[in-house]
């Protein structure tokens, strides 16, 4: 079919919104990587926009003499790893039987999971209850408490209600595997789009996660990365309310300046770099699960 000129002109709104788009959500992260590698006096000058100025790497420097932020960045690291790991072993866990026909009374274990998501039991109750499971001060307080996302949970079970044909599973009961065998062998590995999604969403939940560490955690050694950017953050804005007229305190600043945005470039670089490779399951994943069934 032939392309009306009313077409072409949708066609180029289409395309100019989007480059707005695209220029509007990739413009900060550009400025930020621009202004890591600036003299942090032109970035306060506003001198910086899209190329560095000054070139320097003090920020980097100093972030990575920090023992602090190297401990901080393992702990996040171990902590994305296995909380990750767990999540998925448990939304699997859940889902799989929500999904399957023969499973009588799912609909009742769904409303009593549905239930959660709008209703907990609040920010005490639950410091309450991990103190008295002894997990306060340790490595689970970080992990246990997040293992099981309820939205999460919902787009698998909606994945595997509509992507994996009951046939092939009542085929496979048929030929004598059990429900475990079936998951394994048949479902999982038709799964690996909607997994990617779960491991996007969970690892970046992990990776940004900071709250739980300030409640739960009280040993210095065991911060994640995000606490200890906080805290550099928070000294950061409280010495740019200080008199700057002593040197060192005015280099003190401007150290602290270079520092939060190498500090953003470090904390997002492996989520960047992780996405990519899951852009292709990511799409199909969370569009399947999400919108059939």
């Amino acid at each position: 079919m032939l392309e009306t000129r009313t077409d072409k002109t949708i066609e180029l709104v289409i395309y100019a919104v989007l480059a707005i788009v695209t220029i509007t959500v990739l413009y900060p992260l550009i400025f930020v990587a621009v202004a890591s590698l600036s003299s942090p006096e032109r970035v306060m000058n506003g001198e910086v926009w899209l190329w560095p100025k000054g070139l320097t790497f003090v920020g980097y420097e100093r972030i990575f003499d920090n023992k602090e932020i190297l401990t901080g960045y393992m702990n996040t690291i171990l902590y994305t790893l296995v909380g990750t790991a767990i999540n998925l072993v448990m939304t699997v866990a859940a889902a799989y039987p929500l999904s399957r026909r023969d499973f009588y009374g799912r609909n009742v274990f769904t409303a009593l999971i549905l239930f959660t998501m709008f209703f907990s039991g609040g920010m005490i109750p639950t410091y309450l209850l991990i103190k008295k499971l002894g997990m306060l001060n340790t490595f689970w307080a970080l992990v246990i408490p997040s293992a099981l996302s309820v939205w999460n949970i919902l787009i698998m079970r909606t994945f595997f209600q509509s992507s994996i044909p009951w046939e092939i599973q009542e085929s496979a009961s048929i030929d004598g595997c059990s429900n475990m065998q079936t998951l394994v062998r048949i479902v999982l590995p038709l799964s690996a789009p909607i997994i990617a999604v779960m491991v996007l969403f969970y690892s970046v939940g992990h990776w940004n996660a900071y709250f739980n560490a300030l409640l739960y955690l009280t040993d210095r050694a065991k911060y994640p990365l995000q606490l200890i950017l906080r805290e550099i953050l928070v000294q950061g804005q409280m010495q740019e309310m200080v008199d700057v007229s002593d040197t060192s305190l005015a280099k003190s600043v401007m150290d602290a300046e270079a520092i939060k945005y190498a500090a953003v470039i470090v904390a997002n670089l492996p989520v960047l770099v992780l996405y990519p490779f899951l852009q292709k399951y990511f799409v199909k994943g969370i569009m399947v699960g999400a919108i059939k069934g």
